[in-house]
């Protein structure tokens, strides 16, 4: 990367941060259980609602609780249950369709990161109904209020359900892009563990490595705060003291709450000190291959990190005393190696690959494109990298054996 873009990016971050105190940031009101909504709900006094989610969720039965609570209520539940992993434009421009048709006032998403996703950039076309969503993605564009927004994760993992970020994938140039506003934090959260027994142990898996990522990110990033770095380490602690019991049994209680507070916490934490490449590589193989984006993040993280070298040693070293993995007598350089290798340790016990297949020679150098152009200048990164720099990831991932 050229010195006057590094210094290019360096001030825009800087500026970001030095407005982080006075940005409208909130947090969601948060309540433990579906059932909890019920005074809510006839505060808000809303006669018709969309519900958000995904085919498994709505056929196993996992909507269930809460349908039959706004029925209770009296309240009608229109259902766009056709939201895939990686929520489309397509998927978008279908629920919206629904929510006016409907009449609706309110939104719930129930479901991964991707049902929250596609909530939210539905209320985004709700506020903005002359405008594509290709001319709301990017920051700080959707600046009108959205429809209240009710966030109901079944996994641990995106932190959704408190972050001003949207992902969807444009299908047709297979391209994911981002959305962040103030304005698209959801304005309540069912932080309820029950609804996350059904994960299966896979998605368990990789959605709490996303959250890790989250928490990893925020925390060695140039751009933390006393809180951020907070949250990022109770994160990290969380998901490395019960990420593994969850795998093992999806009907430990302790391990899920645990699990749900780890990935709200870490959501926070990267919401106010931002993500990094780890996220912007991911975010491509996620647009171009539909690679599910805890899988991606899962595969690169340790790599990515190895990339940072002695600029995140102190950081990680940190991070890893956090996770209980590293002592403090060990080195900086010895505590990021073994806190590494405690990474790669847990996607090894969780049955995450090492390597991803399907990767394109011929699609890289776009790909890295993407990465570069969605995390430059805003991603406040330890080590900055241009997108020839990007490309040796795509390679370290690739399996093409």
């Amino acid at each position: 990367m050229h010195f006057p873009y590094k210094c290019f990016c360096r001030v825009f971050q800087g500026a970001f941060r030095a407005a982080m105190p006075i940005l409208p940031y909130r947090e969601p009101e948060v309540f433990d259980s579906i059932e909890g909504l019920e005074p809510l709900l006839k505060k808000l006094n809303v006669r018709s609602v969309l519900l958000v989610t995904d085919p498994f969720l709505r056929s196993s039965g996992s909507t269930a609780r809460l349908e039959s609570l706004l029925q209770k209520n009296n309240i009608h539940c229109a259902v766009y249950d056709k939201t895939c992993a990686n929520p489309t434009v397509y998927n978008v421009e279908e629920a919206r369709a629904l929510y006016v048709d409907e009449k609706c006032e309110c939104l719930i998403a129930f479901g991964g990161g991707s049902s929250m996703d596609c909530a939210k950039a539905v209320g985004a076309r709700i506020a903005f109904p002359k405008k594509s969503l290709a001319k709301l993605k990017g920051l700080l564009r959707v600046w009108r209020k959205i429809p209240t927004l009710i966030a109901i994760p079944t996994t641990a993992g995106t932190g959704s359900e408190v972050t001003v970020t949207a992902v969807i994938t444009d299908s047709e140039k297979k391209h994911k892009y981002t959305m962040n506003n103030f304005t698209m934090i959801p304005s309540y959260a069912v932080l309820d563990p029950g609804v996350t027994y059904t994960l299966p142990p896979s998605l368990t898996a990789t959605t709490g490595m996303d959250a890790l990522t989250h928490a990893v990110e925020a925390y060695i990033g140039r751009s933390t705060s006393k809180e951020t770095r907070a949250l990022a380490l109770e994160a990290v602690s969380l998901i490395f003291r019960n990420i593994e019991k969850a795998y093992a049994d999806g009907t430990d209680h302790a391990a899920r709450e645990n699990m749900l507070h780890a990935a709200y916490k870490a959501g926070i934490a990267f919401s106010k000190s931002y993500v990094g490449y780890i996220h912007a590589v991911a975010h491509t193989l996620g647009g171009q291959y539909n690679t599910a984006h805890g899988l991606a993040n899962s595969v690169l993280m340790p790599i990515v990190l190895e990339a940072y070298g002695e600029a995140v040693h102190m950081k990680l070293h940190v991070l890893g005393i956090a996770a209980g993995v590293v002592s403090e007598s060990d080195s900086h350089k010895e505590g990021a190696e073994k806190f590494i290798a405690a990474i790669r340790r847990l996607n090894r016990n969780m049955g995450i690959p090492e390597k991803l297949t399907g990767i394109r020679k011929e699609d890289i150098p776009a790909m890295a494109a993407h990465a570069a152009k969605e995390a430059n200048p805003l991603y406040p990164v330890p080590v900055l990298m241009d997108k020839k720099q990007l490309e040796t990831f795509y390679y370290q991932v690739a399996d093409w054996s």
